[in-house]
């Protein structure tokens, strides 16, 4: 028997509908669209459709650029600096809090020459703005900030950080990989970073939204494809995949978030002897990140087999670190291992969260017993 899924930040169920307008691309229809015979510009045509349906929901002045993840979009968004370096703007300012494909290609980027600070957060989570304000300069090249934190849901003020940046003279990145296709995006950011497998659609494509009038060089070099900075053959299929995905998030919004918050509103209920980590009202519903002191997480999630959930972001599990997120909220370490992350998505029901929270909340009584 399957588990209750509830770990819907590190990766959703594809939606029947996404797997039926990928599988003649799979199956049938394999031309490599950057042919110029009829089975090509078959592909090609899919391929520029789906380009449009990820588009209609973001700014209108910008182009999309097909990647295969939201890590390699935020990767080429980050090449935006180089050029700037020659003019004098060397610094990169992001958030503490955000995600390893932000937070440590910044970091690399300080080894590479340029000045990286890391943005602190308050209590709940959000960047404080004073110390963004301080910080920014003639010489500060781009501003990174989520939109919805990977870990704790906290929803970043991203138009506010993307003003402050502008006047600065400098550029706004956007992971919005948690946020699209579900709350409203950043009409103000420079880049936008988005992935298909956490709305719904396959793993295997992201993209990066780019506003017009910014160069990029190229991330990989080759045969010049997809606009000359990301070389390499796409696949009609993840690409169609993509699009349909944003599509049906588009027509199902209102449904979906009332759905997750009605989700949500039962989970805190049946976990009131836990303690919300992160802001309880600036953030996104389908993810609650709860702790309850003394808990072993650990063995928590070895005891409830029942349940798929989260002790934070699962890119950053198999390394052994501690969340820097619930870190940089000011969590001592043993609150940081009595954390875990709930995530709720469309296909979950009222029943999986009240057997799932059954499942858990016995399980810690056992163990704090």
């Amino acid at each position: 028997m399957s588990p209750i899924y509830l770990d819907n930040q590190a990766t959703t169920p594809m939606a029947p509908e996404v797997f039926d307008a990928m599988l003649p691309w799979l199956r049938d229809n394999f031309g490599n669209p950057h042919s110029p015979h009829v089975l090509g510009r078959k592909a090609a045509a899919a391929v520029e459709v789906a380009r449009e349906q990820v588009a209609a929901l973001l700014p209108d002045n910008g182009r999309l650029i097909f990647t295969a993840s939201a890590t390699e979009a935020i990767n080429l968004a980050f090449g935006a600096v180089r050029g700037m370096a020659s003019q004098g703007r060397d610094q990169i300012a992001v958030i503490d809090t955000e995600h390893a494909a932000v937070r440590d290609t910044a970091l690399w980027y300080g080894k590479q020459g340029f000045d990286t600070v890391l943005l602190p957060v308050d209590g709940e989570g959000l960047v404080v703005l004073e110390e963004l304000e301080a910080c920014l300069s003639e010489k500060t090249a781009l501003v990174g900030a989520m939109l919805v934190n990977n870990e704790i849901g906290v929803i970043q003020p991203v138009e506010q950080i993307a003003e402050m940046a502008h006047r600065a003279g400098a550029l706004m990145l956007c992971d919005a990989v948690q946020g699209f296709g579900r709350i409203n995006i950043p009409q103000q950011a420079d880049l936008i970073a988005l992935s298909a497998h956490k709305i719904y659609g396959p793993k295997g494509i992201g993209a990066l939204w780019v506003r017009n009038g910014i160069d990029l060089p190229p991330l990989i070099h080759g045969g010049g494809q997809e606009q000359g900075v990301r070389s390499g053959t796409l696949s009609p299929a993840l690409c169609v995949g993509l699009g349909t995905a944003a599509r049906i998030c588009a027509e199902r919004r209102e449904e979906d978030l009332a759905h997750i918050a009605a989700l949500a509103d039962e989970a805190r209920s049946l976990f009131g002897d836990w303690t919300v980590n992160g802001s309880p009202d600036r953030r996104y519903a389908g993810n609650l990140n709860l702790r309850r002191d003394g808990l072993d997480v650990g063995r928590l999630m070895s005891d409830v087999r029942g349940v798929a959930f989260s002790a934070g972001s699962a890119c950053a599990s198999g390394s052994g670190r501690p969340s820097h997120v619930l870190a940089a909220l000011g969590l001592e370490p043993g609150q940081i291992k009595s954390s875990i992350r709930l995530g709720f998505g469309r296909y979950n029901t009222a029943q999986d969260v009240q057997q799932a929270a059954r499942l858990i909340n016995q399980a810690a009584e056992n163990q704090l017993s």
